[in-house]
């Protein structure tokens, strides 16, 4: 389960941020929806532990990722968090299999070359293993990108503008695979976004409103 309460946080000399809290259980699908400038990239920041709140708590699976620090806080998220960037943070010198083996290593787990190969299957891109990710395709790169993080089993996925540069029919695509891989895992799955597509095709969504003081 994720749980956020009294969320906050204040950018020195900026503006002050304030987000709803979230309930959200093993297995749901969250749309975390907001404007350019509402503060959504600051939101998945804080969710994914990149950022520490001002105020309030985030709880994921037991953890108040305030108790941790350093090290701890890095291994927990590259084990319980799966983040989806825009810009996929491939290491170029190395292959698609070595890059989804480099997360497992950085999150103290062991290579585990079975379960990469099963997950570039499940994906469709078994066959790009042994390819460089600046040889793969955009389409390939995104699935690549869910593999990596989908890599460590974690128990919330973070995606950030998945779909904002793509056509309605891709952006489908992506969202409907999105769900699926989060499905078959039983993970939190959490679509920050301002594409306003996607409110259709999920159940439980929360809007955030314009550009904060």
């Amino acid at each position: 389960m994720l749980q956020t309460d009294n969320l906050t946080f204040h950018y020195p000399n900026g503006p002050s941020l304030t987000f709803p809290d979230l309930r959200c259980a093993a297995g749901e699908h969250w749309l975390l929806l907001g404007p350019s400038g509402s503060g959504k990239t600051t939101w998945l920041q804080l969710l994914a532990g990149l950022r520490t709140p001002t105020t309030g708590r985030i709880v994921l699976r037991d953890t108040n990722l305030a108790d941790l620090r350093g090290g701890a806080l890095d291994r927990f998220r590259g084990r319980e968090i799966g983040i989806i960037y825009q810009q996929p943070p491939f290491v170029r010198s190395l292959s698609v299999g070595d890059n989804l083996a480099l997360a497992r290593r950085l999150a103290g787990l062991p290579a585990d070359a079975e379960r990469v190969h099963r997950l570039l299957d499940r994906l469709g891109v078994s066959h790009k293993a042994r390819s460089r990710p600046d040889r793969l395709s955009v389409g390939e790169q995104q699935r690549v990108a869910i593999a990596r993080a989908l890599v460590n089993a974690p128990g919330l996925i973070l995606a950030d503008e998945p779909t904002s540069a793509l056509d309605d029919g891709n952006a489908r695509r992506v969202s409907q695979l999105l769900r699926e891989v989060a499905e078959a895992v039983q993970a939190i799955l959490v679509i920050v976004t301002h594409d306003a597509r996607l409110r259709q095709e999920f159940d439980r969504y929360v809007e955030l409103a314009g550009t904060p003081a």
